[in-house]
């Protein structure tokens, strides 16, 4: 299971299935978590916070993420984005929050 806390505190927990991402799972059960680019690396609007212990299970962010990240409002040293997080057992019972603003700049291709 996975836990989203939303802006507003309230927890949502949703039983999942390992491979999804946290975007997809969100909107799924109708978890209001933007993803304006739907996961394509292009934006920060699925940035979630995790707890550390969580953060630690995980591998680095690419390259991609951190920039994408450094666009995320409320940014913190467990930042992630939810599009780049696929469910695992050693994931489950994970807490998320969704920050209380997104900051919507997708990167255009010229």
């Amino acid at each position: 299971s996975i836990t989203y806390i939303t802006p507003e505190k309230e927890s949502i927990t949703v039983s999942v299935k390992p491979g999804s991402n946290l975007l997809d799972i969100a909107h799924h059960h109708e978890i209001e978590l933007e993803g304006a680019c739907e996961g394509s690396l292009a934006c920060s609007t699925c940035h979630l916070i995790l707890d550390q212990e969580y953060y630690d299970k995980l591998e680095e962010p690419s390259d991609e993420e951190n920039d994408m990240l450094d666009l995320a409002f409320g940014l913190t040293e467990t930042s992630r984005l939810g599009c780049q997080i696929c469910m695992t057992k050693e994931l489950d019972g994970m807490k998320v929050q969704i920050p209380s603003a997104t900051r919507n700049l997708q990167l255009k291709d010229n």
